[in-house]
């Protein structure tokens, strides 16, 4: 989610993010995805699994017609018995944590849709460790641990103010 923000951020496009839940119908999607096509928008669908897999199903269709228009490059295009205009910076980003209870597994045309990309915590120690080096520590691997446990506790131990 940060992600995405953050390249939406970078090259200048509005991105708004959508907090997932089963709550959600087709309905409210649609309404969403006529937003995005017509401004040109990313949305960022987080929890995106947490939908019910009937409604993921219809989703597919739903985001498989903006991503037909957009391949073939139209100004406007006909979405759930509505003509609008596109935008080609329109587009529909996805965050899921699969392991949790109460998730459901994705439909394999939704799948189809899009691009899985893993992530995963980085190694603080060894990009600090890099750093110390590249300016001319010579104690960087230790050096380097030290600062990641000290922020690590701060972390821990004091308030966010």
């Amino acid at each position: 989610t940060e992600t995405t923000k953050d390249l939406a951020k970078a090259v200048g496009i509005q991105c708004v993010v959508f907090n997932c839940s089963d709550g959600i119908d087709y309905l409210i999607m649609a309404k969403f995805f006529k937003g995005l096509a017509a401004t040109g928008a990313w949305a960022c669908f987080d929890e995106f699994n947490r939908i019910n897999v009937e409604v993921l199903s219809v989703v597919a269709q739903q985001i498989l017609t903006i991503q037909r228009a957009k391949a073939k490059m139209v100004k406007s295009f006909m979405f759930e018995g509505t003509q609008l205009p596109l935008r080609m910076s329109a587009s529909v980003f996805i965050t899921m944590n699969p392991g949790y209870a109460g998730r459901a597994e994705l439909p394999d045309n939704l799948k189809a849709l899009f691009r899985s990309c893993a992530m995963m915590v980085p190694d603080y120690a060894l990009i600090g460790e890099i750093l110390l080096y590249s300016n001319g520590y010579m104690e960087a691997r230790n050096l380097s641990r030290k600062i990641v446990q000290t922020y690590k506790l701060c972390s821990e131990q004091l308030s966010s103010q």
